[in-house]
Formats: structure tokens, C-alpha cells, sequence
């Protein structure tokens, strides 16, 4: 099966080209990518505990599921199919905001991305891909905020980006969805 492609973007978020996911992340390319954090009734959010096994940030605790869009697919059905893929569940998602961000990672991987960030309420039962997923948590923005600051390592770089930079967002659009 042939690798994955994603969408080359620049600065401006105008598409440029596309290429394979791996060499993306290992030169650090900057690409699209998407980013959803879905609440359930009570305000938490969904998190997930990445596989150990993944390509990088293996083990550490991320936001509900993050992916990118193939070359001609745009974001929110992007979004859609990855929710089903990764959670096993579907949702209508809301754009909360754009992120941006560059971070070096483990495995000799970059993340240098423009980030769509999705909102979403909790549909049912999930059912998490073993290959992604390893664990999921469901936590208030408050708590996710208390154990970022109390151990930092145990979160994906772009969850902490999210918090410190956005964190006034997410509690304003994870209480948007909520009500």
C-alpha cells in the first residue's frame, strides 16, 4: 500500500503540493492538518493515550483525534472520515480556530503544521483503533489545563500548544457545544 500524501501549504495556508506523510515529518515541510476535541454531555473532552507503537509522541496523551487531509479532500470531511477511523464514532464538528505551529519530536520527526481545530459533541460508544489508540480519558478543560502544568511530559507537544495558546478558546467552545 502506498504511503499516505499530505497537503504542502504555505504560510498562507495556499496548497503547494503534497507528499508522503513520513518525509514530511522527518524535513519538517510545512502541511494542513486538522485537530478535534470532542465533549460530552457533562463539558469533558476526549482524550487519547496515542499507541506506543506510533511513528512519534508514542504513549502520550493527545486530544480527541488528529489527522491530515488528502491531496482533493477538504478538512472537515477529512475530520469526518479520521473520527471514524481512529474513535469509531461520527460527529458534527464545528471550526473552533486555526493553529500554527513547528516543533521538533522523538524518532527524528517535526511537526510544522497549519492546523484546523474541529469542536464536537460525543455521540455514543466509542470504539478506538488499538493500532492508534492505547487508552482514552475523559477530562474537563480545567483538569487537562491542572495536568499539563503538573507533568507536561505525559502530552503530545500540539495538545500543550493548544492549552497555552488557545486554552481561553477551547473552554469557550467546549461550553458552546455543551450548551
Amino acid at each position: 500500500m502506498a504511503e499516505e500524501k499530505v497537503i504542502l501549504v504555505d504560510e498562507s495556508n495556499r496548497a503547494t503540493g503534497s507528499a508522503g506523510k513520513t518525509m514530511v515529518h522527518r524535513r519538517g515541510l510545512l502541511h494542513r492538518a486538522f485537530s478535534i476535541f470532542l465533549l460530552d454531555d457533562r463539558g469533558r473532552i476526549v482524550l487519547q493515550r496515542r499507541n506506543p507503537n506510533k511513528y512519534h509522541s508514542g504513549g502520550l496523551w493527545a486530544n480527541s483525534c488528529c489527522g491530515h487531509p488528502r491531496p482533493g479532500e477538504r478538512t472537515m470531511p477529512a475530520a469526518r472520515r479520521r473520527l471514524d477511523e481512529e474513535l469509531g464514532t461520527a460527529s458534527a464538528l464545528r471550526f473552533g480556530f486555526f493553529a500554527r505551529y513547528r516543533a521538533e519530536l522523538d524518532h527524528g520527526m517535526h511537526e510544522n503544521e497549519f492546523v484546523y481545530v474541529y469542536f464536537g459533541r460525543l455521540n455514543g460508544a466509542l470504539a478506538p483503533d488499538p493500532s492508534e489508540i492505547a487508552d482514552v480519558a475523559l477530562l474537563s478543560p480545567d483538569e487537562i489545563a491542572g495536568r499539563i502544568q503538573n507533568e507536561p511530559t505525559a502530552f503530545t507537544f500540539w495538545l500543550k500548544h493548544y492549552f497555552y495558546t488557545h486554552g481561553a478558546d477551547i473552554a469557550r467552545l467546549a461550553a458552546q457545544v455543551t450548551a
